[in-house]
């Protein structure tokens, strides 16, 4: 049985996008964020990672637009030391092109947050 630290470690990203700027956002994070993460996928760092948005939208206080959802390996995974940055100049070989693309997806956000997420024994 696995311990504490080496159980699955699931983290929800929540992006709240300006309004109009959805769609602009979405193509943006497919294009420049979502293959790092496939390509983490494959090298064992990640477990599973999906997608979501509401079907309807809330108040605006509370109002998100996407959710990524990552169970990371285990906890330790998500502060290893592990740097992105050679596996996005081989993904991305204009480098200057990709970071103008991320920095645009971080311009049309309103707001962006975090949550750990961990089970609750109910028993």
């Amino acid at each position: 049985m696995p311990t504490g630290q080496d159980k699955p470690y699931a983290v929800e990203y929540y992006y709240k996008v300006q309004w109009g700027y959805a769609d602009e956002f979405l193509k943006l994070y497919k294009k420049n964020h979502h293959p790092v993460l496939k390509k983490q996928m494959e090298m064992g760092r990640i477990l599973s990672l999906t997608l979501a948005r509401p079907r309807l939208h809330g108040t605006e206080d509370g109002r998100w637009d996407f959710r990524v959802t990552i169970v990371w390996k285990n906890i330790q995974t998500t502060n290893d030391g592990y740097s992105e940055e050679a596996l996005v100049r081989q993904l991305y070989p204009d480098i200057e092109t990709h970071k103008k693309e991320e920095q645009r997806r971080f311009e049309v956000l309103a707001a962006h947050w975090d949550v750990p997420i961990v089970d609750v024994d109910i028993e």
